[in-house]
């Protein structure tokens, strides 16, 4: 039982169906976006953490994930880790951690207001010893 697992298959639009290992980087993000967007939308959670979910998908499927963030966020928090500026323009807060010269992490927040004010803030964390 342990060494068994599931075979995913799936389409893309205008292509057929295929294994997931014979699909591209960005067609099998995209597989893997709409499994836990659905996974979501059937079981919803009060928060939900994604790691550069949309770090191969072209910019048309980037804006759809995006239309989806947005669906997301009015039902639950969303804790997205990206380097995607589309996507960080629709956030709420952002925050940044970044290591000066010296070793020291400094931890850098912005919170967006609805017309877009931004209100930075900026506090230092303990020395890095590595």
């Amino acid at each position: 039982m342990l060494t068994t697992g599931i075979e995913v298959e799936a389409r893309p639009p205008g292509k057929k169906i295929k294994r997931l290992s014979l699909l591209s980087g960005g067609e099998r993000s995209l597989t893997a976006v709409a499994l836990l967007v659905a996974i979501f939308k059937a079981r919803p959670s009060p928060f939900y953490i994604m790691d550069e979910v949309e770090a191969a998908l072209d910019d048309t499927n980037l804006g759809r994930l995006i239309t989806l963030f947005e669906e997301l966020r009015d039902s639950s928090q969303l804790i997205v880790i990206t380097h995607q500026k589309r996507t960080m323009e629709i956030a709420d807060a952002l925050y940044g951690v970044t290591m000066q010269g010296d070793g020291v992490t400094t931890v850098i927040s912005q919170r967006l207001r609805e017309n877009h004010n931004v209100e930075p803030q900026s506090e230092q964390l303990a020395e890095s010893t590595g």
